[in-house]
This record gives C-alpha cells, structure tokens and sequence, in this order.
C-alpha cells in the first residue's frame, strides 16, 4: 500500500470522526433528555446549534470531498506519475482537511475556504501529475 492509498483510509475515517464530535452533545444522555436519537438521527442532527452543527456540516463536506480525492489519487497512480508526488499531494490534502475541520469547528469561514480551496488543489493536481 502506497502513502497516498492510505492518505485515502484516513480520509474515509475523517467524516465518522466529525460525526462523533456532532453526536457528542447527546452522548451518555437518554433521548428524552435530548441524547442522541438513534432513530432519528438526521433530525437530531439538524437541531444542533454552535460547533456541533458545525462539526455535522464538516461531516457532511469530508463525505462530499472524497470521491475526486479518491480518484486524483487513483488515476494520477494509473497515469504512473512520480509515487513521492502522489503521496506529497495526498498528505497535503489530509492536511488541508484537518485545517478545513479546524477552522470550520473553530468558526473561521475565511480561513475555512482557503484551506477548502487547497484541498481541491492538491486533487486537480492530482489528475494532472506526470
């Protein structure tokens, strides 16, 4: 397994790690005194305020992130584009990810796009390594 094919394990855990962090309001708590509702989660969710809604929107975004960063890695492997390039932009893009959660839990929305922007750089770059 190459760096950059684990880069890609470690960003499919990403979005169950906010999920955690969204949940962790109601954890040890019953439903009825407003635990995680297990039945209903997506409305549970959507009723979170603060940095717990915004952890659940972090998962929500890591979930959408990853199928052009799955395929950037995969494809720019296909296209035998240099290794130590592939898995320099996959670790990049983790890095951005961990920014992007930071700052989105943090409530830095400026600081939140760029890092954004970054990770979608290093996928597009990604598709055109050689």
């Amino acid at each position: 397994m190459t760096i950059a094919e684990a880069c890609i394990l470690i960003a499919c855990l990403m979005p169950i790690v906010c999920a955690g962090l969204a949940k962790s309001k109601g954890f040890g708590k019953p439903r009825r005194e407003g635990g995680f509702d297990n039945r209903s989660p997506r409305q549970w969710l959507a009723g979170l305020q603060g940095w717990q809604a915004r952890a659940n929107a972090a998962q929500q975004n890591s979930f959408e992130a990853l199928p052009i960063f799955i395929a950037g890695v995969l494809v720019a492997e296909r296209m035998h584009a240099s290794q130590s390039l592939i898995d320099a932009l996959a670790i990049a893009f983790l890095a951005a990810r961990v920014g992007y959660i930071g700052t989105y839990l943090a409530d830095r929305a400026t600081l939140r796009s760029v890092f954004w922007v970054l990770g979608l750089g290093c996928c597009i770059a990604m598709f055109l390594a050689r």
